[in-house]
């Protein structure tokens, strides 16, 4: 990227003396990582604070916030904590992966090893499935089954696909996402662990037990031995959860303008299909309950033109807008980070409109 930027983009930072959470605009160079703040809808200059990288750690994935998977935990040389939240698991391997090769930048030897390592496949020898199993277990350590909703049905005791790979990656049963993937397979053809639900019971019929299935955020797993049937979906549906229940087509941190105060705020945006909901979450709260939200069915969505603050925009934005016209003619304001972000949104959006 131009000006030695090797990446950008928005994440959740955890506040050092009062430990509240706010999004920032983070930038990544060679041997910083500076963050800045937003008002109204702008970046503001000079960046309220910058992480040097010479003699960092990285902590990836880190599951020290339960309610928080998505996390990343830098310590630098003076061993101060910084823990940064991206939107998607994607998203956080990929700011992961970068802040790695930045912090050993002076040594390509070591650069080298991290791209190799990120392809690696192999196995740690003599693995004891009981003692990981055991682990799991673990009231303090192991991994937390938690109802679960998947297309209009809740499922007992049954935790993601994508979370087990991060758990068995974190208690260094694996080395990589591939091992992690190719272990949760074994400990699944163990029958230790059971696949829950259509998607994931389909992908067992048809042997498609592929690193994408097993690594996926809609996949749902649960203990062998505690797998009971899913609740009967009169017991718990309701509007919310039924809007909730369709499959993720595309998350995000994007700005959104207010309704009433019209001021700026960065929301995590998640777009389902089947039904067309989009739905956004604010990141600075702990649960993981969306604090707005509307059908796509009949709605209207265009890109705004960056020359000038167009109609019904308050505030110095710094453009990239587009606007989505509900079908009762609810106006919603909203501001990517690029051109090239904005039309992957409006074109993943236009698609279930």
């Amino acid at each position: 990227m131009e000006d030695g930027v090797l990446k950008e983009g928005f994440l959740v930072k955890r506040g050092h003396i009062v430990h509240n959470w706010k999004a920032r605009w983070f930038i990544l160079r060679q041997n910083t990582l500076l963050y800045y703040k937003l008002e109204g809808g702008r970046r503001v200059t000079p960046p309220k604070g910058r992480i040097l990288l010479d003699g960092c750690t990285i902590t990836c994935p880190c599951l020290e916030y339960e309610n928080r998977p998505l996390l990343i935990k830098l310590k630098t040389r003076t061993s101060t904590e910084y823990f940064l939240e991206a939107c998607s698991r994607e998203e956080r391997d990929a700011w992961a992966f970068e802040i790695t090769g930045a912090i050993h930048a002076g040594q390509p030897g070591k650069v080298q090893q991290l791209h190799i390592l990120k392809n690696s496949f192999k196995l740690p020898p003599n693995i004891s499935l009981h003692r990981i199993v055991d682990k799991m277990h673990d009231s303090s350590s192991g991994i937390r089954p938690c109802p679960n909703m998947e297309q209009g049905s809740t499922y007992k005791k049954t935790f993601l696909g994508s979370s087990l790979v991060d758990w068995l990656i974190s208690s260094s049963f694996a080395a990589s996402r591939l091992e992690a993937v190719t272990l949760a397979s074994v400990l699944m053809e163990e029958n230790f662990l059971r696949p829950v639900g259509v998607r994931s019971m389909g992908a067992i019929r048809s042997g498609d037990l592929a690193e994408q299935f097993l690594d996926d955020s809609t996949a749902l797993y649960t203990f062998a031995e505690s797998y009971k049937t899913k609740i009967n979906p009169k017991e718990e549906l309701s509007l919310s959860t039924m809007e909730l229940s369709g499959t993720v087509v595309k998350q995000g941190y994007l700005s959104k303008q207010g309704h009433k105060r019209k001021n700026w705020k960065v929301r995590r945006f998640v777009l389902r299909k089947d039904p067309a909901f989009l739905h956004y979450y604010d990141p600075s709260k702990e649960e993981n309950r969306p604090v707005g939200g509307f059908s796509l069915r009949g709605s209207l969505v265009s890109a705004l033109e960056d020359n000038g603050v167009p109609t019904g925009v308050k505030g110095n934005v710094q453009g990239n807008l587009f606007k989505v016209i509900t079908k009762d003619d609810t106006h919603y304001y909203i501001q990517a980070s690029s051109k090239s972000e904005r039309a992957e949104w409006i074109e993943a959006i236009k698609k279930l409109t």
